[in-house]
């Protein structure tokens, strides 16, 4: 589920795992990280998290609160992560673009709605460096 949103992130022009590296390589406490490892920090959720308090818009984490989400908001469950779709439920909820296992039908679900009382975290990724227009 991490590397769906560092993909996404990237696709996007912020290059996750160099940014969350020279994050914890900055304050490695703030992560509890004693050992960073840059190959795989940016795939723990906890860490993603903490990144994005850090250094996104932290914003609601009521599901029902539909006009808060918007499409390529994080939004962070316990042990879990994924990107605000597009789509949106018969009631408004937004979808959830992840990945949580194997017998998974699709990548774009309805989560959010399944699974409103566990959201723990909602950001949104805004200015901040991006990778070089190409």
């Amino acid at each position: 589920c991490t590397d769906v949103v560092a993909r996404g992130l990237l696709v996007a022009g912020y290059d996750l795992k160099t940014l969350m590296a020279a994050d914890i390589e900055h304050d490695p406490e703030a992560y509890g990280i004693a050992e960073p490892d840059p190959a795989i920090d940016f795939r723990r959720v906890r860490n993603q998290q903490v990144f994005f308090e850090r250094h996104a818009q932290a914003l609601t984490t009521d599901v029902y609160d539909r006009d808060a989400w918007e499409p390529g908001d994080i939004a962070v469950l316990p042990e879990h992560v994924g990107i605000v779709s597009d789509r949106r439920d018969a009631n408004g909820i937004p979808y959830l673009i992840h990945h949580e296992g194997p017998w998974q039908r699709a990548y774009e679900e309805d989560v959010l709605a399944r699974r409103a009382n566990e959201v723990i975290g909602h950001y949104r990724v805004t200015g901040g460096p991006r990778l070089p227009a190409s």
